[in-house]
C-alpha cells in the first residue's frame, strides 16, 4: 500500500514487455535494506484495472486533492409530484408534472444549499441566490454550472459579488468573443473574435452606468432584492434598457476573459468537468435516497416542499459522510 501511494502515471510503461510495466520507485528492499526500484509486469489483468481506473475513475476528479469547499456547482434535479399538486408545473424537458430540487454541491461532495423551485423558471437566476444567504464557517468563492450558467447578466453580477463563475462551456465555437476596442487584433487567436471591428465592448456604456450597476449588487448584497428577482428583471427586460444593456457589456466581458481561460487551461477544464460531475451524481444518489412513495412529493405546502428538499440533501450527505469515514477505516487498517 505504501509502494502504491507514491506512484504517478509517468510510472506507468505501457510499452515494456507484453502487457506494460510499472516502475515501482520507492519499492521495499530485502531484509530492511532501504528502498529498491525495480519494474513490475501488469500480469494477471492489471493492465485492464489500471486503464479502467485511470480512464473511468481517475477523469471525474481534478487535479487538486486538497479541497476545502471554496468551490461549489450548482445544478438542478427534476423531482416528481402528482398531477393535481397546484404548486407544480409540467416539465418541457421530462414530460411531466413535478420541481427542480436545485442543489449547491461543494467541492467537498457535500450539498450546502437546496431549494426547491418550478420547472419554467430559468434556473441561472438561483446560482448566486444561495451563496449570499450562507452563513456557514465554508465560504465558496468559485462557482461551476451547466450551460445555462453562461447568461451575461449572470456572469456580470456574479463578477460585481466577488464570485468567480466558471461554468461547463459547451458549443463554445458557437459563442461570442467581444474585443475590448474597434482596433484591438491579436496575432494567434483574432479569428476566435470574428469580423475586425465587431463585437466590440461599449466600455462607454459601462462606465455611464456603473453607479447604477453597484446600486444593483449592493442592493442584492444587502438583501434590498433578491439576485434571483433582479437577475429576473434583467432578462425578461427590454433590451433597449440601458442598465440592461450595461450588465450585458460587463457579462460580455467576463465571459470572454473566462472562455479564454477555459479554452487555454486544462487543468481548469478538468476541474470543471470534476465539479459539474459531481453535483450530477449527487442528484442521482439523492434521488435513489429519496425512496419514500416512489420519489414523488405529494404535499400541496410550499414550505413542505422546501422541508422534503433540505431533508432529502441532509441525508444525502449523511450517508456520504459515514461512507467516507468506513472507507477510511479501512484503508487505516491496510496501512496498519
Amino acid at each position: 500500500m505504501s509502494e502504491a501511494c507514491k506512484l504517478d502515471l509517468a510510472d506507468i510503461k505501457w510499452d515494456l514487455g507484453r502487457f506494460g510495466k510499472l516502475h515501482v520507485r520507492h519499492g521495499k528492499g530485502a531484509r530492511g535494506s532501504g528502498p529498491r526500484e525495480r519494474m513490475v509486469p501488469l500480469i494477471n489483468g492489471a493492465d485492464r484495472t489500471l486503464r479502467w481506473f485511470i480512464e473511468d475513475v481517475w477523469g471525474q476528479f481534478d487535479d487538486d486533492h486538497t479541497r476545502d469547499g471554496t468551490a461549489v456547482a450548482a445544478d438542478g434535479t427534476h423531482m416528481d409530484t402528482y398531477l393535481d399538486n397546484l404548486l407544480s408545473d409540467t416539465s418541457v424537458r421530462y414530460g411531466k408534472p413535478g420541481g427542480i430540487a436545485y442543489h449547491h454541491v461543494s467541492d467537498t461532495y457535500i450539498a450546502l444549499f437546496t431549494h426547491f423551485i418550478p420547472c419554467g423558471v430559468w434556473e441561472a437566476v438561483y446560482i448566486i441566490e444561495d451563496l449570499l444567504k450562507n452563513t456557514s464557517e465554508v465560504q465558496p468563492t468559485t462557482v461551476h454550472a451547466d450551460t445555462q450558467g453562461q447568461s451575461f447578466p449572470v456572469f456580470a453580477l456574479a463578477h460585481l459579488l466577488g464570485f468567480d463563475l466558471m461554468p461547463r462551456i459547451r458549443n463554445w465555437k458557437e459563442l461570442t468573443f467581444y474585443r475590448p476596442s474597434k482596433q484591438t487584433e491579436y496575432v494567434h487567436i483574432d479569428a476566435l473574435f470574428g469580423e475586425p471591428g465587431k463585437h466590440v465592448i461599449d466600455f462607454d456604456l459601462i462606465e455611464s452606468r456603473f453607479r447604477h450597476l453597484m446600486r444593483g449588487a449592493v442592493s442584492v448584497r444587502e438583501g434590498t432584492i433578491s439576485s434571483s428577482t433582479l437577475l429576473k428583471r434583467l432578462r425578461s427586460g427590454s433590451r433597449k434598457n440601458a442598465t440592461y444593456a450595461a450588465f450585458r457589456e460587463v457579462g460580455r466581458v467576463i465571459r470572454t476573459v473566462q472562455l479564454l481561460r477555459y479554452l487555454t487551461d486544462a487543468p481548469l477544464r478538468r476541474r470543471v468537468t470534476a465539479a459539474t460531475n459531481k453535483v450530477e451524481s449527487f442528484n442521482r444518489f439523492s434521488q435513489w435516497i429519496g425512496f419514500g412513495n416512489r420519489g414523488v412529493i405529494a404535499d400541496n405546502d410550499p414550505i413542505e416542499q422546501e422541508k422534503a428538499m433540505k431533508f432529502n440533501a441532509l441525508l444525502t450527505n449523511s450517508v456520504i459522510f459515514h461512507n467516507a469515514l468506513d472507507i477510511a477505516e479501512i484503508v487505516r487498517q491496510l496501512l496498519a
